[in-house]
């Protein structure tokens, strides 16, 4: 199947260069075209001919601080945000899911201010030579141990979503060995932790169809012409297939929208949609045996809540966590991650104090919503700046009252019991103290955004205002918004597009 996705994509590039030279031919100031419907209607029928049949590059970061590779793998870099400096050190670890480390732009823009950061720039795998081995969910967790060691002392981690179970695994593994350089802290964003509680949809479907399935309608081998070629891989546009086929009809109106608005010379609304969309569409390809491994471990076997889970043989035990703190933060409307899950890792962090551990639930928060958007910056921001304030290391500013400032009655130290719904229920009668700057919360029409269970760009619930930060520091502001989350999770939508997991 990837040849043949490959020798289409070619077949029609002659096709794509016609209709470019169309375009610029009816929108010439002056060919009489340009002036007429007809000849607008052409011209726009030509661009999205050519969006629709264009593979789509790794967009750019855009942020206004310089760039800095500081540490390289084969299936990954990690990219330094600004100038060295004294500020506190903060890893995000971003999701290795089908998208790029691009779509957490706006979550290394809310810390840039106040911290050094750093990302993990995952690498494709259709472009890592298959002379460079093999990338399993053992390796990916040496991968994170190896950067917390590159960048420590005194480092805070954030994982977002699909890292959450590897990088938690690195630091038991560090703490069970004593290691000097075991983080800070580490906050959690909508990790899937234990899976078991709140069950969504997408969760449900790994133990539905079985390991076999997704090996057999998911795996394909990189063809000639990559640097990966010969290497078996979960395909980026499998899963962006699935991404789509999910809301057919929001995106199918979403570029009828495009249509109207390049006929109509609406030159903005047009700019917002294509940026959204050179995001959204732009895919990787993630290792077969890290992809199958992950949905074994994670889905299936749920091997780190019931203590079964290996690191090179090994037994990875949350018990051994004794010096890293832990924030875990829930969306309350996330149908990705389930309320519960993240917040496991608490619960299963049994001997660490208490005064270490921290939980926060966002009130009408949405997967996307948790890393990004006007909520995340007004709410959870500030939440996870005095979490990691009072986790600092030697003469940094330890221990400032700033989180108890912060926290509402749902956030205090808390372990989780068998049910979530206590918690929510707690967290319903919360009320932030923290007030939303009006100069900083976009329009209520503009993108609401959030994370597809494989990394993709989706709108928070109804009524939540969120934003994507695109090049150049620019807000996304109206751009089309597939409904994600207004409609349920259909496992049969998998088909031959393959699964949509929260990886």
């Amino acid at each position: 199947m990837y040849a043949m996705r490959d020798t289409w994509n070619l077949m029609l590039s002659p096709a794509r260069i016609a209709a470019d030279v169309t375009k610029l031919a009816c929108e010439n100031p002056f060919n009489p075209l340009n002036y007429i419907y007809s000849g607008r209607a052409l011209a726009a029928s030509c661009e999205m001919f050519e969006r629709a049949t264009r593979t789509y590059a790794k967009p750019a970061f855009g942020l206004p601080a310089t760039e800095r590779v500081v540490w390289e793998h084969p299936f990954c870099r990690v990219v330094a945000f600004g100038e060295p400096s004294d500020q506190p050190k903060l890893l995000l670890v971003a999701p290795m899911s089908g998208h790029h480390a691009t779509l957490l732009r706006g979550t290394v823009a809310a810390f840039l201010d106040t911290h050094q950061v750093f990302i993990t720039d995952w690498i494709d795998a259709r472009a890592v030579p298959a002379a460079a081995g093999r990338f399993g969910l053992d390796t990916y967790i040496d991968v994170c141990r190896a950067m917390m060691e590159a960048l420590g002392p005194d480092l805070h981690v954030m994982a977002v979503c699909q890292p959450a179970v590897a990088v938690l695994a690195a630091i038991a593994r560090m703490e069970a060995e004593d290691h000097p350089l075991v983080p800070r802290s580490a906050t959690i964003l909508g990790g899937p932790i234990d899976t078991r509680r709140s069950p969504t949809a997408v969760s449900r479907l790994a133990a539905e169809r079985g390991l076999d399935w997704f090996r057999r309608h998911c795996i394909h081998t990189v063809p000639w012409g990559h640097p990966g070629q010969g290497r078996a891989v979960y395909p980026g546009f499998l899963q962006l297939a699935g991404f789509m086929g999910m809301n057919a009809d929001r995106h199918l109106s979403a570029h009828w929208d495009l249509f109207n608005h390049l006929v109509e010379g609406d030159g903005d609304s047009a700019a917002k949609h294509r940026a959204f969309y050179d995001e959204y569409l732009a895919v990787m390809d993630l290792t077969a045996e890290f992809y199958l491994e992950t949905i074994e471990t994670v889905f299936i076997s749920h091997a780190l809540p019931r203590g079964a889970m290996r690191h090179h043989g090994a037994r990875v035990d949350l018990g051994a966590i004794r010096r890293c703190a832990l924030m875990a933060i829930e969306g309350e409307k996330d149908d990705i991650t389930g309320i519960g899950q993240t917040r496991a890792a608490l619960d299963l962090a049994l001997n660490l104090p208490e005064a270490k551990k921290r939980y926060h639930l966002q009130l009408g928060a949405g997967h996307y919503g948790i890393f990004n958007g006007s909520r995340f910056r007004t709410e959870i921001v500030p939440r996870i700046t005095a979490f990691l304030r009072e986790n600092a290391g030697p003469g940094s500013e330890a221990g400032t009252p700033a989180l108890a400032a912060l926290t509402a009655p749902g956030d205090q130290p808390i372990t989780l019991g068998d049910a979530a719904g206590p918690a929510l229920r707690r967290g319903r009668r919360a009320r932030s103290r923290v007030r939303p700057n009006p100069a900083r919360v976009w329009p209520r029409d503009g993108l609401r955004a959030g994370a597809a269970p494989g990394g993709a760009i989706m709108p928070d619930d109804a009524g939540i205002s969120a934003e994507v930060i695109l090049p150049g520091g620019m807000p996304a502001g109206a751009l089309p918004e597939p409904a994600w989350s207004r409609h349920p999770r259909n496992p049969a939508c998998a088909g031959p597009f393959g699964p949509r997991l929260p990886l």
